[in-house]
């Protein structure tokens, strides 16, 4: 079954630490450039970061930089987001996605992170 599942979620304090997972299914996960989106209640879906398909991150949305680190595992079919010292507007479903080119055309059903105190 092709799809993306996304995992690690949960409630946090703020100033707290969660690393999310993306495991990849029926794709050749090694070819595709890979990413991290999140929406927060209200808002759209916004981009929060990316990595090539040989482990290096290409972008990262501004308010996270120097506290997430996304990375990758190609022989588990599995991407990273190390999310260090949360905050409150990280709270939000992040979701994992292909670039383009692959044959993933929906997304999953992300992963729940709340920061909360």
């Amino acid at each position: 079954q092709v799809q993306l599942v996304e995992s690690g979620g949960g409630l946090v304090q703020p100033g707290g630490s969660l690393r999310l997972s993306c495991t990849a299914s029926g794709i050749d996960f090694s070819r595709y450039d890979m990413g991290w989106f999140r929406q927060a209640p209200g808002t759209q879906r916004e981009s929060v970061a990316t990595i090539n398909t040989v482990d290096r991150p290409v972008f990262y949305k501004d308010s996270v930089k120097g506290r997430f680190i996304i990375s990758r595992d190609n022989a588990k079919n599995t991407m990273y987001l190390q999310m260090n010292n949360l905050k409150p507007e990280d709270t939000a479903v992040y979701y994992c996605m292909t670039g383009s080119g692959s044959p993933i055309t929906s997304w999953g059903p992300g992963t729940r992170v709340a920061v909360s105190s």
